[in-house]
């Protein structure tokens, strides 16, 4: 067993005097609540720091909002952590008769994580975890994401059982809330087949510990009233073959319609009764603070094949002979699924030239070893060769290709965002039938789709356990068109359960969307003995009050979420929550989802003229919490199935905000570079002066004061600020030449950042970096080609992230000119030292001349040229979001192992946020972005490295070490091959 372990924790930052929870404003908007509001709210501020709780227009509607197709708005958000906090907000809300509702990812689709009363937002808390066993078990608090769970387990070969699409994304109380399932897990494995323990809070603030005899006991006395009310639904389920009957052939199949009342037949003792009651609950019924899983096998070896077959028929009876004993998974995926992706970066050029009832079904095996998955690919292969597919059954054990196959069915649900009409929501149905009657049932499920209208609505999802989605994209701004879906879900309902007895909800979990529809499925005592088990936990309908029993049969078509257009950039999204854990802000102000969620309301309010207060205290909140903190970074486009890239919108609107006075400015730092790097340079050098005149104490309280007295206008100084350039670059001669006296040449173009900024006072190696890269490759036997006029070159990003497009295109346009020339048209490659400036070169240049970054130039044509000697160290690598975008991650990795016998590539770090200039202007958000790498750093660790100097800076300041460029690093292992 280890000790309990923590992921990344939120830190309660100071605010800016920008940011909208500051506590002047936050007593304006208090008088806008309700009374009992602002009552619960003046108590909960008692113990729960105001930086925590939202009560503005702002906040309230960029977490309100989740990946269901319904939108209700909080009053109050509370970012809640710990334990303490929980029960004492459940307490009071006892007290008040104010309903609460859980959040963690918000990645849920029926409506279980909204509400109009008060939210309490888990994400960036409850992140602390043990393995037992071996590995065998695992537990975990509910704020920590699926696949953190399966890298804790990792070394173990292990793995939790639910595997849902979007683990990636969503958090482990939502998946254990929700029962949710997967592509593999099927009924065996999900949470309420794998659950071992559990900690909960109930409505009063009660906690159980179901694995401690002390807590069950306590429990037991003080919550007598309600074990005898679970231990009365047991007896009278266990009293009623049919009704027996009826549960356990339902659970047969997928089910998350209604509560787990398989738990009254499956169990005897009413605590046990209670730990899977929970399961797929949806907060409910009480609040899972701690949740122990038994693990299941992570297979080393596995094989998939996507196979195409000519029509849905056919891909429904090929599943029909596979058994989950021979295969893991087996997912279908209909024609409009696949063209819902085809066009996605890296999907097999096949996809676009299927017939238009062409359907795919994507088939894993897995074993533990290599002669096993042959003997498996073998048997499966055999089983499906007599049934018609359009082309070979060809499986691949190549992870690289496999992952491809699972990329295309993982993307499905939020690509279809991207081929949808503008302003229509993005609606996902999930439902399974009996498996021998699947081919029947999906035609009748597409024939009801086409009746209505959605003809373009897409069928896929985990066909072992006949489980389909399908997905449709509604514009719920008409009295027809909320007719028209209300009339499919009632044809659709009424199949499912009535000629095919099958669930309406397999896996998503009832919400608001199946909660009218819960007693047409389980028939009238069944749904009565739930709402008897919901009283009697909940009494007062304070928790998530309206999800899963609710009286309103018409709560699935209230509150719909329509999707104003704003801009290009964003409109596709699908709200989904994939972007937002990778975003640097996420913990400071907002993700991409918020920010995109804010943008199409304030687009709304423009357009319509609607309430223009609000929309002035939107614009003026965002202006901080949406846009200076935003880092531009463009990371949350690689997590979004659609490549959204909200800082682009971010750009958009900086770019919208230019007055001619910033123009003019821009215009003429622009015109005169060597004077911007100039002035840059000397005043490096006086500060790094004073710096040693006074020391980092006295320095940085100055500094800290006079942000302070200047309302946070000041840039923030810290003790890693880099001295003064030498601006000067001077190659020098190749020490190695090729045997076959081939002569090496190479454009460096030294970055102005670099030329600007020396290393820091306490950084290991002083000299500049231009230097360092000279010295590498005049050992590798290049002659190194310096730019003419160095001094006013720019690749123009500057001027970028600022949204001065037209500037920044004029400066790379200058600066590709010059490589051209200096090139000799790309006969030579060009390397730059800053993996930022080389993005936007390669982004911007129109020519198509080799570029490369100084690591990838490294990889690709030094490390055969040289001698390496790893140093016996342990070092610290940073991947900057502009490298991890030009995919050089593997590229820079493989080079730091090259050069020292350990590396640390911290698990919980994505952009370091220091954005440019923002890690001076912003402190908070290099902060908050880089909040988990300290603890990620081990005492062995002797330095860090990267390939961005002002990333460096932040990433010095908050791990305590020396960050440089990895060039450094190579320098030093490095000698000429002779």
């Amino acid at each position: 067993m280890t000790h309990w372990k923590s992921g990344t924790q939120p830190i309660n930052y100071d605010l800016n005097p920008n940011d909208p929870r500051n506590l002047k404003q936050k007593e304006e908007d208090l008088k806008g609540l309700p009374q009992e509001y602002q009552n619960f709210y003046r108590e909960v501020s008692q113990f729960i720091p105001y930086q925590r709780i939202f009560i503005d227009p702002f906040y309230t509607l960029g977490y309100g909002i989740d990946a269901s197709f319904y939108r209700l708005i909080p009053k109050i958000v509370i970012r809640v952590q710990n334990d303490a906090e929980m029960g004492e907000i459940l307490r009071l809300s006892q007290r008040t008769k104010i309903p609460v509702t859980f959040r963690t990812a918000g990645t849920s689709l029926s409506g279980q994580a909204l509400t109009d009363s008060v939210l309490l937002v888990l994400q960036g808390s409850w992140r602390h975890y043990q393995v037992h066993e071996g590995g065998k078990k695992i537990s975990l608090e509910p704020g920590i994401l699926g696949v953190e769970a399966n890298r804790y387990l990792r070394s173990f070969k292990r793995k939790i059982g639910p595997d849902p699409a979007s683990i990636d994304h969503c958090m482990i109380g939502g998946i254990a809330a929700n029962n949710a399932s997967g592509m593999c897990c099927g009924t065996a494995d999900n949470s309420y087949k794998t659950v071992d323990e559990m900690r909960i809070i109930f409505d009063d603030g009660t906690i159980l510990d179901t694995a401690d005899n002390a807590s069950r006991q306590h429990f037991m006395e003080r919550k007598a009233d309600l074990i005898r009310q679970i231990e009365g639904i047991r007896d009278e389920i266990n009293a009623d073959p049919d009704l027996v009957a009826m549960i356990q052939k339902k659970y047969k199949i997928k089910n998350t319609t209604g509560y787990s009342i398989n738990a009254f037949v499956d169990f005897h003792d009413p605590i046990e009764i209670i730990k899977h009651i929970i399961i797929g609950s949806e907060g409910t019924l009480g609040f899972i603070s701690q949740i122990t899983y038994k693990t299941v096998i992570d297979f080393d070896h596995k094989a998939s094949a996507l196979i195409i077959y000519p029509d849905m028929d056919h891909a429904c009876h090929a599943v029909m002979r596979l058994t989950r004993d021979l295969v893991a998974a087996a997912e279908m995926m209909d024609r409009a699924s696949l063209r819902s992706v085809e066009d996605a970066p890296g999907m097999p050029d096949y996809l676009k030239t299927l017939s238009d009832t062409a359907t795919a079904l994507l088939v894993e095996v897995r074993s533990a070893n290599p002669e096993e998955l042959n003997q498996y690919i073998a048997k499966a292969t055999s089983v499906l060769e007599d049934i018609p597919t359009v082309f070979p059954i060809q499986f691949t054990a190549v992870k690289s290709e496999y992952e491809t196959f699972w990329k295309i069915r993982k993307d499905i649900f939020p690509a279809v965002g991207g081929v949808r009409p503008q302003g229509t929501a993005v609606l996902i149905e999930d439902v399974a039938f009996p498996l021998d009657r699947l081919a029947e049932a999906t035609a009748d499920l597409r024939n009801s789709l086409n009746k209505f209208g959605y003809t373009d609505a897409i069928i896929y999802g985990h066909a072992l356990d006949g489980n389909w989605h399908f997905i449709f994209t509604p514009k719920f701004d008409t009295d027809e068109e909320i007719a028209r879906y209300e009339g499919l879900m009632n044809e659709v309902n009424e199949f499912v359960v009535k000629k095919y007895n099958g669930s309406l909800k397999a896996e998503h979990g009832t919400g608001r969307n199946m909660a009218p529809f819960v007693e047409l499925e389980w028939g009238s005592k069944a749904y009565q003995l739930m709402q008897k088990l919901k009283a009697a936990f909940d009494p007062y309908n304070l928790l998530n009050p309206g999800v899963i029993i609710n009286d309103n049969k018409n709560v699935h078509l209230e509150n719909l979420k329509v999707m104003p257009q704003s801009h290009e950039t964003i409109d596709s999204c699908t709200n989904c929550g994939f972007c937002q854990d990778i975003c640097p802000s996420k913990h400071l102000t907002t993700t991409p989802r918020m920010r995109i969620i804010l943008q199409r309301e304030i687009s709304h309010l423009k357009r319509t003229g609607k309430d223009p207060e609000r929309l002035m205290r939107l614009l003026m909140d965002y202006d901080y919490a949406g846009n200076a903190t935003c880092a531009t970074d463009g990371l949350c486009a690689t997590s979004c199935p659609l490549n959204i890239n909200t800082g682009d919108n971010s750009k958009y609107l900086r770019s919208r905000a230019i007055t001619p006075a910033t123009r003019k400015i821009a215009t003429a730092l622009a015109k005169n570079m060597n004077g911007v790097t100039g002035v840059m340079r000397v005043g490096l050098g006086v500060v790094d002066g004073t710096h040693s005149l006074l020391g980092s104490r006295v320095m940085g309280t100055l500094a800290k004061t006079a942000r302070g007295v200047s309302q946070s206008k000041i840039p923030l100084w810290n003790a890693w600020m880099p001295s003064k350039g030498k601006g000067k670059v001077k190659p020098l001669q190749p020490i190695y030449t090729a045997k076959n006296g081939e002569v090496l040449k190479v454009v460096y173009f030294p970055s102005c950042i670099s030329r600007s900024m020396g290393p820091a006072r306490k950084d290991k190696d002083q000299r500049p970096l231009n230097e360092v890269m000279c010295s590498i490759l005049a050992k590798a036997g290049y002659e190194v080609i310096i730019p003419a006029g160095l001094d006013k070159l720019c690749c123009g990003m500057p001027w970028e992230s600022k949204g001065f497009f037209d500037i920044a295109d004029e400066k790379s346009a200058e600066l590709e000119k010059v490589l051209l020339k200096a090139s000799e048209n790309g006969k030579y490659p060009i390397v730059c030292d800053t993996s930022p400036c080389l993005y936007r070169m390669k982004r911007a240049f129109k020519s198509g001349i080799e570029l490369h970054e100084s690591v990838e130039f490294t990889h690709d044509f030094l490390l055969h040229r040289l001698k390496f000697k790893p140093v016996s160290e342990t070092i610290a690598i940073h991947v900057t979001c502009s490298s991890i975008k030009m995919r050089l991650s593997e590229k820079f990795k493989a080079v730091a192992e090259k050069c020292a016998e350990k590396v640390i590539i911290p698990d919980d770090v994505h952009c370091c946020g220091f954005a440019g200039d923002k890690g001076f202007t912003y402190p908070e958000l290099n902060q908050a972005a880089l909040a988990g790498l300290s603890q990620a750093i081990t005492d062995d660790c002797t330095g860090g490295y990267s390939n961005s100097r002002t990333c460096e800076i932040g990433l010095s300041a908050h791990s305590g070490i020396s960050y440089q460029s990895l060039i450094y690093l190579v320098d030093r292992c490095s000698s000429p091959l002779r």
